[in-house]
């Protein structure tokens, strides 16, 4: 350190603060800073520069820890073999979502030789969420460290810290069978600001990614979108080289994952287990927030897997509901298809429900599901055209979306609101692609002479069309001016029936 004259009769001043700070807590010990605020306004001090004092109280303050007999930190530098070590850690990030400004948590997996870290931002930092980042980690870089995963006492592994020598820790029982599941090992770190430096490298990844991708505010429809965006961003951090390393990222990480210990063969469910009772308006309550299921299931328990960002509900073994989970205390999130089979027989309720009207936000109920319903209404009634949408809402359980919407645009071109013609010309949309069922060139069972000829077939419903356009050309028919089928000429033969003799009559009867 350079000497400094005008610093030499405060020495003795500063040392003396510097011993108080043996016993001081750790938050109340004094900084270069105070020391020199203290300097000016206790002995007069002048001309003193804070670097000045700074130096000295940095040189200084170590020196007085060892002549008290306290130990001093000292960090050695550590080489980590290729797919053995990584750390974990959760940082805090803020989101715009939908328009609002929302905390929510960024999950770091950071493996220590090569420095890939893979990130997922969740709306907690619940246990779902600390096992949902692993199992996306673990997948992302296909293995799993075969040494071990340095943590801090997150309240996800760790339900208690034995205080006293060593680093016993109570762990969490479902993190427990976690870790047994994927087979590898935790090391936990020392408590509090002790225990920092142990996983420094993970807690400079979460702030070089927070800095470098997170800032400014993000803003996106919702966390998925995010999550999608972070994917290219890790792909284009494959390129960086970390301070004092000889090659990126993804060279290095190329090397290091042959060295990664396999993925079992089976999944794992992450999310918290919990066994709720369906309610009269089809709902189970999850952590204060109802989410539909379908309405056979009123009166009986459900399981349902809370998961950091999707509420899975099951019957027995088989997925019934399938939700985003809603970040907020309270609200609902309701399926319209959940209530189809209700709304078969109270067709009046459909307008004015909730999940329609959630379905309309979502866009999974659209425009053209909007035109048929109206169409169908026209046609036939208020009730029976709601049934007849309901049949087409039905189709979506086991056709595309989108093959559906095609098939009411086709079904709506040819004035057919039929939930059959939609499903005919959803089928067909899927079997061609979209494109007309003569494209494509020749193929079996076709003449190909006929190729030259291009038409677009159709399926049309003609009873319908007579009865609401009886002069309408539709899908190159021409114009029906038939009159309707009469029975009249049948009506005139009952007068005319032929009484037959007793006999015969009787004869006939028992042939």
């Amino acid at each position: 350190m350079r000497s400094s004259p005008r610093l030499e009769p405060y020495k003795a001043a500063i040392d003396a603060m510097l011993r108080s700070d043996l016993d001081a807590p750790r938050k109340q010990r004094h900084t270069a800073t105070r020391i020199l605020a203290r300097l000016v306004q206790e002995h007069d001090a002048a001309g003193l520069s804070y670097s000045t004092v700074r130096d000295y109280v940095r040189l200084r303050r170590a020196q007085v820890d060892l002549e008290a007999g306290r130990r001093v930190e000292v960090f050695i530098a550590q080489d980590h073999a290729p797919g053995v070590e990584a750390q974990v850690d959760f940082g805090e990030v803020w989101v715009v979502i939908g328009g609002v400004r929302t905390k929510c948590f960024l999950f770091v997996f950071w493996l220590a030789h090569s420095g890939k870290a893979i990130h997922r931002v969740y709306p907690t930092q619940a246990q779902e969420a600390f096992l949902e980042g692993h199992i996306a980690a673990f997948e992302a870089i296909g293995g799993i460290p075969t040494g071990h995963i340095k943590y801090d006492n997150l309240k996800g592994a760790v339900s208690q810290v034995v205080h006293g020598p060593g680093r016993a820790r109570v762990e969490n029982e479902r993190w427990v069978l976690f870790r047994s599941h994927y087979g590898f090992d935790a090391f936990y770190c020392q408590p509090g600001i002790e225990g920092a430096h142990e996983k420094g490298g993970v807690e400079g990844a979460v702030g070089w990614f927070r800095r470098n991708h997170l800032t400014p505010v993000p803003e996106v429809a919702d966390l998925d979108e995010l999550n999608e965006k972070i994917l290219e961003w890790e792909a284009v951090d494959d390129a960086r080289v970390i301070s004092g390393r000889a090659e990126p990222v993804g060279a290095a990480f190329a090397r290091e994952r042959p060295l990664l210990a396999p993925l079992p063969s089976e999944g794992f469910d992450p999310g918290t287990v919990l066994h709720p009772r369906v309610d009269r308006s089809s709902m189970v309550t999850v952590r204060m927030v109802k989410y539909s299921v379908p309405a056979h299931l009123i009166g009986r328990r459900v399981r349902v897997s809370l998961r950091a960002s999707q509420v899975v509900v099951f019957d027995a073994r088989t997925v019934v509901a399938v939700h985003p989970r809603v970040a907020a205390r309270t609200g609902h999130r309701l399926d319209l298809d959940h209530y189809l089979e209700v709304l078969r027989t109270k067709p009046g309720a459909l307008p004015g429900s909730t999940a329609l009207a959630q379905a309309r936000a979502a866009g999974t109920f659209t425009p053209a599901h909007e035109a048929f319903w109206a169409e169908a209404r026209k046609v036939n009634g208020d009730a029976d055209g709601t049934r007849e949408l309901i049949e087409v809402l039905l189709l979506h359980r086991s056709m595309n979306q989108r093959d559906v919407v095609a098939g009411i645009r086709a079904a709506l071109t040819v004035g057919a609101v039929s939930a059959d013609v939609v499903a005919v010309e959803a089928r067909r949309h899927a079997t061609t692609g979209g494109k007309s069922s003569t494209e494509g060139g020749a193929s079996g069972g076709r003449h190909l002479a006929a190729h030259h000829v291009v038409r677009e077939e159709r399926v049309v419903s003609l009873t319908q069309r007579r009865l609401t356009d009886p002069d309408a050309v539709i899908a190159g028919l021409p114009p029906d001016t038939r009159p309707l089928p009469s029975v009249a000429a049948y009506d005139e033969l009952l007068p005319r029936r032929r009484t037959l003799p007793t006999g015969q009559e009787a004869q006939v009867s028992t042939r």
